[in-house]
C-alpha cells in the first residue's frame, strides 16, 4: 500500500483547514442559507430571494402597494368628497394635526384635532386670505361619518377612515382649490385613475408588444422586415402632435369613463414599440436553442413553440420590462391631461388637479396645487423605476 507523506507545514486536502471546492456560484450566499436547498431550488424561488435582497426595491414595491390601497379605497380613505365645494375656504391654506389640547388649568389633554382658519379681506382688491386661528379647534378622529358615498359602485356607505368629528367643520391637511374643494380628497381619488391608467395601458400594450415581437423574432425574413417598419415609422412620429391628433378625435358629447379608456387606448398604442423589439432580440437569441429544437422535433406547432416553451423563458424579463412601463404611462397621462387634451373635469387624476397650476398668479397664492400632484407624480414615477430595476437585476438569478 503507498502511504502519502506531507511536508509538516502542510495538511492533507482532507484536513481540518483544506479549502473546499465549491460548485458555480448561482448567488452569494447569506448568512443562515441552506447551498442545498439553494442547489434545488427553482427559478422563481432563484428570482424572488435575490429580489429581497435588494433593499431598495423592496421598499419600493412597498411604496408602490400603498398607493395601489389607496387607490382601492379611495372613498374611504378620502376625508370627504373630492367634489364637494366649499366657496367660503377658496384657497384655504393647509391645516396641521395637533395631538394634545391645553385645559383651563394648564394641564393637557391627548385629542387629536386641527385648527380652524380666520379670513380677511383686502378692501382694495377685494381678495379673501385665510390664516390658521389657533384659538379655533376642530377635534377629529378615526372611523367617523361623512358625506355619504359609494364603495365599488356597490353599496352605499357614510363611514371613513378618519376626518372632523362634525362634518361641517373644514379639514383640509393639504389646503383646497379655487372652489374650496379639500385637495387631499381630491389626491386620494386622483390616485386611483392615474395608478390605473398605466396598469391598463401597460397590459395593452403588453399583449401587442409580446405577439408582433414574438411573430417577428421567431419567424423573420418579410414578417419581420414588415412589423419592423412599423414600429419604426410609429417612432418616428412626433409624439405631442399625434396625441393632440387623436384626442381631438374624440367626441366632445363622450362620458368621462369612454374619455377615459380612449385615453388609455392612445398611450397603449405609442408604447409597445420598445416592448416588441426586446421580445424580438430575445427570440431571434433563443429560438435555436437546444430545447426549441427538441420541441419542433417531437412535434410541436409554431405556435405551441412560441407561447409554451420560448415566451415562459422570458417572463422575468417582461415582467421587469412592465414594471418599468408603467411610469411611462403615468407620465403620459398626466401630461395629456396637464395640456387640457387628455381626461378633463369631472374625472378627478393627478395630470387634471395640475391643470389648476397653470399660471403663475394660482401658484403664488396656493403652491400647495402645485407641489402634492407633482409629488405624488414624481414619487410613483421613482417607486416604479426602482422596483423595475430591482425585477430586472433578479431577473437573471445566476448573475453574481
Amino acid at each position: 500500500m503507498t502511504h502519502l507523506h506531507y511536508p509538516p507545514t502542510e495538511l492533507p486536502p482532507d484536513g481540518p483547514h483544506a479549502t473546499e471546492e465549491l460548485g458555480p456560484a448561482i448567488s452569494p450566499l447569506r448568512p443562515g442559507d441552506d447551498p442545498g436547498k439553494i442547489a434545488v431550488a427553482s427559478q422563481w424561488a432563484l428570482i424572488w430571494r435575490k429580489f429581497l435582497s435588494n433593499r431598495v426595491a423592496v421598499f419600493a414595491g412597498i411604496v408602490v402597494l400603498f398607493f395601489y390601497l389607496v387607490a382601492l379605497f379611495a372613498e374611504f380613505l378620502a376625508p370627504t368628497s373630492p367634489s364637494l365645494a366649499r366657496p367660503q375656504f377658496t384657497y384655504a391654506p393647509p391645516q396641521s394635526i395637533g395631538f394634545f389640547v391645553a385645559e383651563p388649568d394648564g394641564s393637557r389633554r391627548w385629542q387629536p384635532h386641527v385648527k380652524g382658519y380666520t379670513m380677511t379681506v383686502d378692501p382694495a382688491s377685494l381678495r379673501r386670505s385665510f390664516a390658521i386661528d389657533e384659538t379655533a379647534i376642530i377635534p377629529i378622529g378615526f372611523f367617523v361619518e361623512g358625506p355619504a358615498y359609494r364603495m365599488w359602485g356597490l353599496f352605499d356607505a357614510n363611514i371613513r377612515l378618519f376626518g372632523p368629528l362634525d362634518p361641517s367643520q373644514p379639514m383640509n391637511l393639504l389646503g383646497t382649490d379655487a372652489l374650496g374643494r379639500d385637495l387631499l380628497s381630491r389626491l386620494i381619488h386622483g390616485t386611483r385613475i392615474s395608478m390605473s391608467i398605466g396598469l391598463i395601458g401597460v397590459f395593452s400594450s403588453l399583449i401587442i408588444g409580446v405577439v408582433l415581437g414574438a411573430l417577428s423574432g421567431y419567424f423573420g425574413g418579410w414578417t419581420d422586415l414588415v412589423i419592423q417598419r412599423i414600429i419604426e415609422v410609429i417612432s418616428a412620429m412626433p409624439t405631442i402632435p399625434l396625441w393632440l391628433g387623436l384626442a381631438a378625435a374624440v367626441p366632445v358629447a363622450w362620458s368621462p369613463v369612454t374619455v377615459y379608456f380612449m385615453v388609455t387606448l392612445i398611450v397603449s398604442l405609442l408604447a409597445w414599440t420598445g416592448l416588441a423589439r426586446e421580445v424580438r432580440g430575445r427570440f431571434l437569441a433563443l429560438r435555436h436553442e437546444d430545447f426549441v429544437t427538441a420541441a419542433i422535433l417531437d412535434g410541436s406547432g409554431r405556435s405551441r413553440v412560441i407561447f409554451r416553451h420560448i415566451l415562459p423563458s422570458l417572463t422575468s424579463h417582461i415582467l421587469a420590462v412592465v414594471t418599468l412601463a408603467i411610469p411611462t404611462m403615468i407620465v403620459a397621462e398626466t401630461a395629456l391631461s396637464f395640456l387640457g387634451i387628455g381626461l378633463k373635469a369631472p374625472v378627478v387624476s393627478w395630470g387634471v388637479l395640475l391643470q389648476d397650476a397653470q399660471n403663475i398668479r394660482t401658484v403664488s397664492t396656493a403652491p400647495w396645487l402645485l407641489i402634492w400632484p407633482s409629488g405624488a407624480v414624481v414619487l410613483a414615477v421613482l417607486a416604479f423605476n426602482f422596483l423595475g430595476d430591482g425585477m430586472r437585476d433578479a431577473a437573471d438569478p445566476y448573475e453574481t
